[in-house]
């Protein structure tokens, strides 16, 4: 007998001895640097709490830099052979399920599925927004459109986003014979579904819209695969569902696997991606990493699932997937749509597992990590797909508030989950390996990464301003491991990026980016997750905003940064930058002054933290000082951080 062949197959990325050799001497500098830190805590009195403050962050600088090491110690990549799957003529393609979530100011949560095995209806997808957007500017459906299109026809004027009737339509059957386009081509089903919404229940967001839908689709199709893909992202490339085929019907490996994660991609970005929100580094590394472990994370859009294992089931070597499952009995349209309605309800998860043991998870704002978690835990494992050409892409933040707004809503929720019992270490123990779950904390520790940055980016120049050594002397042997640490690990950060597709200045922006995201997004992380702790406050969930004014995008094509607002994070950025060139000025004007070049020896490393910190704020220095245009910071937040500088300046920290 002919063993089949594989397909999909598994690359190991090379070059991995070099880099554990580097990581091993990284490790090595980290140690002496809290040696050092350790064993030369200043006597009671200046700079002493200082000093052990600076202790304290970099002993979590290291804890984090274990932790990513995890992504990077074997990553691996994946290649689906989709001519060996056309080839295997006795296999049947598995009926594909494809959920689009639409997220609107009037018809929020509004969701459209289509069904097919080969892509989904871009054209009729797109059609359909547009038809939207006119009934969220207008306020309300006009009636021609009502009765010209079934898909408006349940939107009456006592319907609201919040408070509505389940609908679910099927447009288009395709199992009817005379459904094809104007070439002759047989149309895939098309399912308009917008589930109940009362103001009295709790709709519980994206992962209640799409319980809502895999249930709907149950009595459909039933389809064995799952795609869900969100409303801002558009298919580019249609080998993504082929591909994504290879690895669920593999003969060797497949039946393991529950998710294919295509990594996310965006077509929006700057050359120099000015606010640092390409994830080429998370997509080519640490997505690649973490397949090596048990499989990547879901990310919430773009992923094939395996249904069963999406509903709950366990992994069972013995399982044998019916992949020519499906709605085979003929069923009359009004009849189907009945029975999809009453499972679309406000009350029908009631006293039931769904958000719990089945289906997307509920209670985080980032719902889709906690349920591949599950999923993980369960004993299955995903795959990350990336071909060269990206099967989905979408838009990304254009303005620095879009992108803040995101990453506050990103390290909230992941932080929440490292809070919660699903963390990782807990939650995972025993289920997955330990690299596995430390890739999943680098995300959900994010957010107390902004303590010790703050500390770090403000700390060192206000000592330097007075006088305070945190830092060895030039002349000192210690200074070696401060220096080969940080320059190194930038350096290969650098390396990294370019790897990926990165510009050299693109790089740099990010850099600056990693900063400002730190001190504000994840800075606002922290303080809502000890807010909810304490009970002062409930996690909201925030849908980040896509569009931007001419001028916005003007500006941002000019990769020039916008601001715009009195917005709170800003005048923690201006503070920042502000404070960093006032202490650079002022510790440097007083060692020329005294003309001692034993202090410029003692303090060179402070310089050069504090002088780098200005250097990489120069478009802040632009934005406060030297812009005129409606994306400058506004003067209210110039003097704020005017004010908050000075207090600082007289505030007696050390």
């Amino acid at each position: 007998m002919v063993e089949r062949q594989r397909l999909f197959g598994t690359e190991k990325l090379g070059g991995r001895a070099v880099y554990r050799v580097h990581a091993a001497t990284v490790l090595a500098g980290i140690c002496l640097v809290l040696y050092h830190r350790a064993t030369h805590v200043p006597a009671a009195g200046t700079g002493r709490a200082a000093w052990l403050g600076m202790l304290a962050a970099e002993l979590w600088f290291a804890f984090y830099w274990v932790i990513t090491q995890s992504v990077r110690w074997c990553p691996i990549r994946r290649r689906a052979f989709t001519d060996r799957l056309a080839a295997r003529s006795a296999v049947c393609a598995p009926i594909l399920w494809a959920c689009i979530c639409i997220f609107k100011t009037l018809l929020d949560e509004t969701v459209v599925t289509i069904s097919t095995d080969i892509s989904f209806g871009q054209g009729l997808y797109e059609e359909m927004t547009e038809r939207i957007d006119s009934v969220v500017k207008s306020g309300e459906v006009p009636e021609q459109i009502r009765v010209n299109h079934k898909g408006f026809s349940e939107w009456n004027t006592g319907c609201t986003s919040k408070d509505h009737q389940p609908i679910v339509q099927i447009l288009i059957d395709g199992k009817d014979i005379g459904a094809v386009d104007n070439e002759g081509n047989v149309l895939p089903t098309l399912v308009y579904m917008a589930r109940e919404k009362r103001p009295q229940y709790h709709h519980n967001f994206k992962a209640g819209a799409m319980n809502a839908l895999i249930r709907v689709s149950s009595v459909i199709s039933n389809s064995p695969i799952i795609l869900n893909v969100d409303c801002d992202m558009y298919s580019n490339n249609n080998n993504s569902i082929r591909e994504a085929l290879c690895f669920f019907l593999d003969e060797e490996m497949g039946h393991k696997i529950a998710f294919v994660q295509y990594p996310q991609n965006y077509n929006n970005m700057t050359n120099n991606n000015i606010y640092g929100n390409s994830l080429n580094v998370i997509n080519q590394v640490e997505l690649r990493g973490l397949d090596s472990w048990g499989g990547p994370l879901y990310i919430g859009t773009g992923c094939f699932h395996r249904r069963e294992a999406l509903c709950g089931r366990s992994f069972n070597k013995d399982y044998k997937e019916d992949w020519n499952r499906g709605i085979k009995t003929q069923q009359h349209i009004d009849q189907t749509e009945e029975k999809a309605k009453s499972l679309a309800t406000c009350t029908y998860e009631h006293n039931t597992q769904w958000g719990n043991e089945i289906g997307l998870k509920y209670g985080c704002p980032v719902e889709d990590v906690i349920t591949g978690l599950a999923i993980h835990c369960r004993g299955w494992e995903s795959v990350c797909n990336d071909p060269p050409r990206p099967a989905f892409i979408g838009v990304g933040p254009t303005t620095m508030a879009q992108t803040i707004l995101q990453h506050k809503r990103w390290s909230e929720g992941n932080f929440s989950i490292f809070l919660s019992k699903y963390c990782p270490f807990f939650f995972a123990h025993g289920k997955t390996r330990l690299p596995h779950q430390m890739g999943y904390c680098i995300y959900g520790l994010w957010a107390p990464n902004s303590l010790p940055t703050l500390y770090y980016v403000v700390i060192p120049s206000l000592g330097l301003l007075k006088g305070t050594l945190l830092f060895p002397e030039i002349m000192s042997p210690w200074i070696i491991p401060f220096i080969y640490v940080s320059a190194v690990k930038n350096i290969y950060s650098l390396y990294e990026a370019l790897l990926c597709g990165d510009t050299l200045k693109g790089w740099w922006n990010g850099q600056r980016m990693w900063m400002i995201k730190r001190i504000t997004s994840y800075l606002y992380g922290v303080i809502d997750n000890i807010r909810k702790l304490l009970g002062l406050s409930k996690m909201g969930f925030a849908v980040s905003p896509k569009v931007s004014d001419e001028d916005e995008s003007k500006r941002y094509e000019q990769e020039i940064m916008e601001f715009g607002t009195s917005s709170p994070e800003y005048v923690i950025i201006a503070t920042v930058a502000l404070l960093n060139l006032v202490c650079l000025v002022g510790g440097l004007g007083q060692i020329l002054i005294s003309g001692k070049n034993v202090l410029l020896n003692g303090f060179f490393l402070q310089i050069f933290l504090c002088g780098l910190l200005v250097i990489i704020n120069i478009p802040i220095y632009e934005a406060m000082f030297l812009r005129k245009d409606r994306g400058r910071i506004p003067f209210s937040v110039t003097l704020a951080s005017v004010g908050f500088v000075m207090l600082a300046l007289v505030v007696p920290i050390f």
